[in-house]
């Protein structure tokens, strides 16, 4: 059971750089963390937990309020209305308004149990988390986002024993290409003991199941990151990105500039491919998200290598991508990052 309670604050969180997954500047969230059962996803600080069957939901009361006291929200806007309060409430599609009034590009996120916005801009992403796997609602989400020809993908919380196993990703990743989905993404999940726990439970797992020890008596980070990059082979295979797209990521500003070196470093991390220039080129991110002059603007009078702090990788990598070519050293990484679970 869950019960609705007003008066909650409305969160926020702000970041001066993008990162991955959401890539963006602000986030916003109407409703509490937990807000769903046997696990909740905080999609803002993406960790999972296990939550009581009778549970007590916060809901703002008037996020238009809330959102013109803030002083400054910096685009892009990352809005959590996943889960069922959305369906409810409708405080996420106030928020999206709202934006969209203020001419601030805006990702959406809904999920399995939620619903998606009654109306949105053209500009703005729709993502679907695809959480709790259930193919048959998520098609049903699928179905109605290219009926009405929103700017929509997948984003799928990688947590094992679920959404670690490989026939229904492929069934997800092929229902998200043939309804007309953009990007295919993974989302890497911290996964407290109380989820583990709940997990175990509603998979009705014993304590001789394989899964079960993996779960709780191994690492099971080598088999979330393999997943993670299987997600993208599926994606990249169907044409599909394999990240979330950012609003507005046809335009070469200073964050979306940033957004690809950082996905970049971060996949390079991930792999422990050569970790220095890695770091060089997360810094180089946060510079460029930083910067005050447009990166376009630069570039059309001199070379971005007078930019401080931009590595030399960088600097190539922006200069190709600005002018319309592929970045090479980019989609190298990019590449590699692909790689099938067997």
């Amino acid at each position: 059971m869950i019960l609705y309670r007003k008066a909650a604050p409305l969160r926020v969180r702000r970041s001066a750089a993008p990162a991955a997954p959401f890539w963006s500047a602000t986030a916003i969230a109407p409703y509490a963390a937990k807000r769903a059962t046997p696990v909740a996803i905080d999609y803002l600080t993406l960790r999972a937990t296990g939550a009581a069957d009778k549970l007590e939901v916060g809901v703002c009361d008037d996020v238009r309020d809330e959102l013109e006291r803030i002083r400054t929200i910096a685009a892009p806007v990352l809005i959590d209305a996943a889960e069922g309060a959305e369906i409810v409430f409708r405080r996420g599609e106030d928020a999206l308004a709202y934006c969209e009034e203020q001419g601030l590009a805006a990702l959406y996120l809904g999920s399995t149990r939620g619903t998606l916005p009654a109306h949105a801009n053209d500009d703005a992403t729709i993502v679907i988390a695809a959480w709790p796997l259930e193919l048959t609602r998520l098609e049903e989400l699928f179905a109605t986002a290219k009926e009405r020809g929103l700017r929509w993908g997948v984003a799928v919380p990688v947590l094992f024993p679920v959404t670690t196993e490989l026939a229904p990703l492929v069934a997800l990743a092929d229902a998200a290409y043939t309804h007309g989905g953009s990007f295919f993404a993974a989302m890497d999940v911290e996964v407290e003991a109380t989820a583990k726990q709940a997990l175990a439970q509603s998979l009705h797992l014993d304590a001789d199941d394989d899964r079960y020890a993996t779960l709780f008596h191994a690492a099971v980070e080598p088999v979330q990151l393999a997943t993670e990059r299987h997600i993208a082979a599926l994606a990249h295979e169907r044409g599909m990105a394999d990240f979330i797209l950012p609003p507005l990521w046809e335009e070469h500003s200073n964050w979306n500039a940033a957004v690809l070196l950082t996905r970049t470093a971060s996949r390079m991390i991930a792999m422990e491919l050569d970790l220095d220039l890695a770091g060089r080129i997360a810094r180089s991110a946060r510079a460029i998200a930083e910067l005050d002059k447009p990166l376009m603007r630069i570039a059309e009078s001199a070379s971005l290598s007078i930019i401080g702090g931009l590595d030399e990788t960088s600097a190539e990598a922006l200069t190709s991508w600005i002018a319309g070519e592929p970045a090479s050293f980019c989609n190298f990484v990019d590449e590699q990052w692909r790689v099938k679970r067997e």
